[in-house]
């Protein structure tokens, strides 16, 4: 049979790669093999170069069905797309309906799509689900490791949530050591001479346990993997932010790999990629693959071009499972969301401002422009705040005279105006400058109706769960520069438990950052939301 080229597995660490197929052919199948490929990336001495992964194996089989290739060695193809092939085959009968589940020695049973993520993670060995806020993926992560062959567990969670999730394993596995980490270093955690079956552990030691954890751990969790989304870091020896390079180490031999969050990016499409390569490395390619497949830039960084193709794509490719309160037949109460333009003082703008807009716009250079914009992103924001804050807190205390409410902040500066304002509501605090004994009291103040004001930092409250008990108010009195993060505050409010309508109040200015601001959202609404969600209507 006439062959049209050899494509040869090799290993190229030189120029960045691991396992790759080289592929050599005539001029009009290298011409056809560009077409088809979009992950075609390199050349290399006429050679055509393609990362090494299950997908690309059988998508390689497919093409030399029509132009036949020699493959040295064709074992190897043949292992790779036939593992793709079974790996697909079982995705499919799980999210079918056809998989039949064994039983799991839990205390109590998880729902029947509790179960199917965590079949699926077990299946393809890494996935990033992404549930509505509230359908219970910390369920589907302990029905995962409920499989004794996939312990010990680790979960790598943020600080304010270490309890609650030693609270649900204990709940769910009652027989299960669970330890959380106290030091930032690596130190002994048996209890009487047993190893625990789970390690909490927070991102924040991640990087000095890192080493210590490698190989050990079967399973690995990670909570609001959001928290990865940030890779590159150019200050560090390896290039790679020293959180993210620590979630490289100790998931490099894990079996099964697991990222929750109802938001995975914060930002831009890009950020999919940082999440991808430590849940399931190499599903998206290489950087560069995936960015010529599926990115365009936009200034300084990379957008994802068509969110909706890529959104189908991860979820035919078995990385990403999402479902919604209606597909799982779990209804909550409506969430009505209210944009509401407030007024906002004129004399607002921070001492210095107008020095850095001259620095911006021409008198600086390099780094100096750089840090400028930074400084003055942060000193205008603060302004805005500020110029809104007499104004939030008159809205926020009407709606206190209809029930409680949680008033979402980022500024300090801006929680001693609102805390001043609303002195007489006595306010529980949840912000990052309280311990976690103080977060887990304050939270207990409002919960517990002593108070009616819970003023939360907007990055301070992802995860929380008991709010929607007592609360179906929310305000955002300032803005993030991620939709995702007033998604997650939305959240604490409107999930599983709640029983009244939620509203949530967008109170923005017509003046200083927030039109910006406004704009930049609806642009990273939309790379989240179409790639989460690519067969919703358009909003």
């Amino acid at each position: 049979m006439r062959t049209y080229g050899i494509a040869t597995l090799k290993d190229l660490p030189n120029i960045g790669a691991g396992a790759v197929w080289v592929v050599k052919a005539e001029p009009h199948v290298v011409m056809r093999l560009k077409r088809v490929f979009g992950k075609l990336s390199r050349a290399q001495s006429g050679a055509l170069i393609l990362a090494a992964t299950e997908e690309n194996a059988r998508d390689l089989e497919w093409f030399a069905e029509r132009y036949p290739l020699e493959f040295q060695p064709r074992e190897a193809l043949e292992r790779a797309a036939r593992a793709y092939d079974r790996r697909r085959q079982v995705a499919l009968d799980i999210l079918g309906g056809s998989h039949q589940f064994s039983d799991l020695p839990m205390a109590l049973p998880p729902r029947e799509y509790q179960r199917i993520a965590a079949e699926l993670v077990k299946t393809t060995g890494g996935l990033i689900l992404a549930d509505e806020v509230g359908l219970g993926k910390t369920v589907s992560a302990i029905a995962t490791f409920a499989d004794a062959s996939l312990r010990p567990a680790l979960v790598v969670a943020q600080t304010h949530l270490q309890r609650q999730w030693k609270a649900e394993i204990e709940r769910f596995l009652p027989f299960a050591h669970v330890h959380i980490a106290k030091k930032g270093v690596p130190y002994d955690t048996s209890h009487r001479g047993r190893a625990p079956d789970v390690l909490i552990l927070t991102y924040h030691k991640l990087h000095g346990w890192a080493e210590h954890l490698a190989g050990r751990f079967p399973t690995i969790v990670f909570d609001e993997v959001q928290e990865l989304r940030h890779r590159k870091d150019r200050k560090q020896p390896s290039g790679f932010s020293r959180r993210w390079g620590a979630a490289r180490i100790v998931t490099a031999q894990a079996k099964v790999r697991l990222g929750l969050s109802a938001t995975p990016i914060y930002n831009y499409g890009d950020e999919f990629f940082s999440v991808a390569e430590v849940v399931s490395p190499g599903s998206l390619g290489e950087e560069g693959e995936f960015r010529q497949e599926w990115c365009r830039g936009y200034g300084s960084q990379y957008i994802v071009q068509n969110p909706r193709a890529f959104g189908a794509y991860l979820r035919e490719s078995g990385l990403l499972l999402r479902r919604t309160r209606q597909e799982v037949g779990r209804e909550l109460p409506s969430l009505t969301t209210v944009v509401h333009e407030i007024e906002s003082r004129e004399d607002a703008l921070a001492p210095g401002v107008d020095d850095l807009a001259r620095l911006i716009l021409g008198e600086g250079r390099g780094i100096d422009k750089m840090q400028a914009a930074s400084e003055f992103d942060m000193r205008l924001r603060q302004a805005t705040g500020l110029a809104k804050a007499p104004y939030v807190a008159a809205f926020v205390r009407m709606l206190v005279a209809q029930g409680p409410v949680v008033l979402f902040g980022w500024h300090r500066l801006v929680y001693d105006h609102w805390g001043e304002d609303l002195r007489d509501l006595e306010p529980a605090w949840f912000t990052g400058h309280e311990s976690p004994a103080a977060k887990a009291e304050q939270l207990h103040r409002f919960t517990s109706g002593k108070t009616k004001l819970l003023i939360m930092s907007l990055r301070a409250g992802s995860g929380v769960d008991g709010i929607q008990k007592v609360c179906s108010q929310v305000v955002i009195g300032e803005l993030d520069w991620s939709p995702g993060v007033h998604t997650q505050c939305i959240g604490r409010a409107h999930r599983d438990g709640q029983k009244a309508p939620v509203f949530a109040y967008y109170l923005v200015s017509d003046r200083w950052a927030d039109p910006v601001m406004v704009d930049v959202l609806d642009l990273k609404r939309t790379q989240l939301e179409q790639a989460r969600d690519p067969d919703a209507p358009l909003t």
